[in-house]
């Protein structure tokens, strides 16, 4: 005899609280200690993004020797799924399950696909070390699917992750929620790059193995921290004769707006100028200013911690009901005087103007983004907040993947110009390939600030509404 679905759910609400451990949740305000404990999938999230952005990518183009342009390819690859975004912060404001769980079943996804990607990745290094042809392109091809695998899953914990958390704070903390998860983000690409470089020193494949399987067990195991008795059972929410909203109707909801569209426009440049270096910062670091993996590892740190300084400076400034829009177009501003001191370190070969360049650009990256996610937060009207944070991220992802192609791109067709003679010889040296990368950026920013002009009297801030991303703010 077939079970219906409704007997199938009444049997599940009775299922004993012990043998669910994500279950027992504590009501009420989303107290610090938990929130803590919550934003260790933003911990774990930040130390993949260095592994792969920071660490990995320079092994590869430096000490293994591959084309700046497949390298950025392939590290553009997981990227290029942030569209996903969408659909994941949707479908887990709608999921339906008999155990009255929305969030975790995305979660617990998203850390199964960071973990398989970091476990898959050592067998990835032997191959592509051992030096024979066939290994090499096998090494090759199980990288992709490594890198496909961290980046799917970096994508659905951050997504979910943020949107859980924004379920369990009231409406009065979910802003300042929201800031303190992006903290932690930064907070992780610090562990994880002063980690990386303090473990790989003296390096060696062998040392490199190490710590990637390291890495994965570490991320899987902040995540399940992160997870337990988390989520509070709500089966009233995924029930399966509930209506819901469709995709579609969401998305006209929320472009209605006839700001959505110029912001996102401005999103994506401004994503695209500040990203093209990704892939490109620690190689020029190695190759022009020929510093070594432990001195170009520790350069993420430099721009973590930048972005950490932004976010103080963005808490002042909205705090004091500032406009989002004026932030964001700072952040610009800053970045081009950031990569102009790129520039001009690779030209007078200063290691200290060089981090004061790197730091610059995570200060402006840092307004550039808290100003453009408040700014989206305030358009978000009837939409759900998990739907608002999976476009936002989905632009800013996706520009930030093409962003990463493009520049190793344009670096290594730079070079090929210099090789053919084609470029003239009084300004052709190490730093030229970059050069062009770092002013095609600054070109994209002030781009970015024209985008941005129209928005800063449409989107201001209203007053009526508590003021967002102040830390002073966060709940206790």
């Amino acid at each position: 005899m077939l079970i219906t679905r409704d007997q199938l759910t009444a049997l599940t609400a009775q299922i004993n609280p012990r043998y669910l451990p994500w279950f027992n949740v504590v009501q009420g305000e989303l107290t610090l200690s938990r929130l803590a404990r919550l934003s260790l999938f933003q911990v774990s999230v930040g130390i993949c993004f260095v592994l792969l952005n920071g660490t990995l990518n320079r092994i590869m183009v430096v000490e293994l020797g591959r084309a700046a342009w497949l390298v950025s390819a392939m590290l553009a690859l997981p990227l290029l799924l942030a569209p996903a975004r969408v659909l994941i912060g949707y479908r887990s404001d709608n999921h339906r399950s008999f155990l009255g769980y929305r969030r975790l079943p995305y979660l617990w996804m998203g850390t199964m696909g960071q973990f398989g990607g970091l476990a898959l990745m050592p067998f990835v290094l032997i191959l592509m070390t051992s030096g024979e042809g066939n290994a090499t392109w096998l090494g090759f091809v199980m990288s992709l699917g490594a890198l496909l695998m961290v980046g799917a899953g970096m994508h659905v914990t951050q997504t979910a992750g943020l949107a859980l958390a924004t379920d369990l704070a009231t409406e009065k903390t979910r802003h300042q929620v929201v800031t303190m998860l992006y903290l932690m983000l930064l907070v992780g690409m610090i562990i994880g790059a002063l980690g990386f470089s303090a473990l790989l020193e003296p390096f060696s494949y062998f040392r490199l193995i190490q710590v990637i399987q390291g890495s994965a067990l570490v991320v899987a195991g902040l995540n399940i921290i992160a997870m337990w008795q988390m989520e509070p059972r709500r089966p009233d929410l995924t029930r399966f004769d509930l209506e819901r909203p469709t995709l579609r109707a969401s998305w006209l909801a929320l472009s209605s707006n006839p700001g959505a569209h110029r912001l996102l426009f401005a999103v994506a440049l401004g994503t695209l100028g500040f990203s093209m270096q990704e892939i490109l910062l620690e190689p020029y670091g190695a190759e022009v200013l020929a510093m070594s993996v432990s001195q170009t590892t520790r350069l993420t740190a430099m721009f973590a911690i930048g972005m950490l300084l932004a976010m103080a400076l963005a808490a002042r400034y909205l705090g004091r009901s500032g406009e989002p829009i004026r932030l964001a177009a700072y952040g610009s501003v800053i970045g081009v005087f950031a990569f102009s001191a790129v520039i001009i370190a690779g030209a007078i070969e200063s290691l200290a103007l060089f981090a004061l360049g790197t730091l610059l650009i995570g200060v402006g990256n840092g307004l550039f983004a808290v100003g453009t996610l408040t700014a989206a937060m305030l358009l978000a009207g009837s939409a759900t907040t998990g739907l608002v944070i999976g476009i936002w991220g989905a632009v800013q992802a996706t520009a930030a993947g093409c962003a990463v192609f493009l520049g190793g791109a344009l670096r290594d067709v730079t070079q090929a110009l210099i090789e053919g003679g084609m470029v003239s010889a009084e300004i052709a040296s190490a730093a030229t390939p970059y050069g062009a990368v770092y002013h095609l950026e600054i070109i994209i920013l002030f781009a970015s600030l024209i985008a941005l002009g129209p928005l800063v009297r449409r989107l201001g801030i209203n007053n009526n509404q508590p003021s967002t991303m102040q830390l002073a703010d966060f709940p206790s």
